[in-house]
């Protein structure tokens, strides 16, 4: 059932949930938001480190993995929602034409201290993106945090890129972001960092920190994609 990449399922979990701690200062009160949450991979350690002030709320496209984790997380904790949204995805659901580009998130404004989406903007195109950034920024408090990872462009990985061919690479240019393959938009989507920044700005999030990703050829890296965390402007 697993439809959200490569790796342990447990590791996998276990490992973001320290980086959420370490570098997105997460707190076992916190009110979180897993924006493609999959089938739980972030959720289950989640549920060993949120108390009962804190809670977690998860959205996704795939509404078999929604179903498992109602069924394993939220039948024993009861502070795990998990909605399905039927949004058109060319990778994961071309079953409906509704558009993520028009998307409400169902959450109230300022409903959350810290909103994560691992995975999520590298399988969006353009319009997808600024909306969700949008939408992020609306549901996030003052001084909130948001983790996101993504395939960032700059002068660093194109020049990689360029000298690793056998690394990812995104032949098919668009202008501030480029695919991975021409059939299918969502297989992979890197964007232009400085693009990036501009539709953050505009949304009222401040980068507080970006730790670059192995995906390009990297000698020196964090973890494989890009990782990126802001926070909402403290108003």
């Amino acid at each position: 059932m697993i439809f959200v990449g490569h790796g342990d399922y447990v590791k996998q979990g276990e490992k973001f949930l320290s980086y959420f701690k370490e570098y997105g200062s997460l707190k076992p009160n916190h009110h979180v938001l897993d924006v493609g949450c999959g089938i739980g991979r972030m959720a289950v350690p989640l549920t060993q480190y949120l108390n009962e002030e804190g809670s977690y709320d998860g959205f996704d496209v795939v509404k078999s993995g929604i179903n498992w984790c109602r069924k394993n997380i939220s039948s024993t904790h009861p502070n795990f929602r998990f909605q399905h949204v039927s949004l058109h995805n060319s990778l994961y659901n071309t079953a409906t034409q509704t558009h993520a580009s028009t998307f409400v998130f169902p959450y109230d404004d300022a409903a959350f201290d810290f909103v994560f989406l691992t995975s999520v903007f590298t399988h969006m195109v353009a319009d997808e993106t600024a909306a969700y950034i949008n939408q992020i920024s609306r549901v996030l408090k003052p001084g909130g945090t948001c983790f996101a990872t993504f395939f960032l462009l700059n002068e660093e990985s194109e020049k990689l890129m360029d000298e690793s061919p056998t690394h990812m690479n995104f032949p098919y240019d668009k202008g501030h972001y480029r695919l991975h393959s021409s059939m299918v938009d969502a297989a992979n989507v890197a964007y232009k960092q400085d693009w990036i920044e501009g539709i953050l700005a505009h949304n009222q999030l401040k980068i507080k920190s970006v730790h670059y990703g192995q995906w390009c050829g990297r000698k020196d890296f964090f973890d494989y994609q890009d990782i990126v965390i802001m926070s909402k402007f403290d108003k």
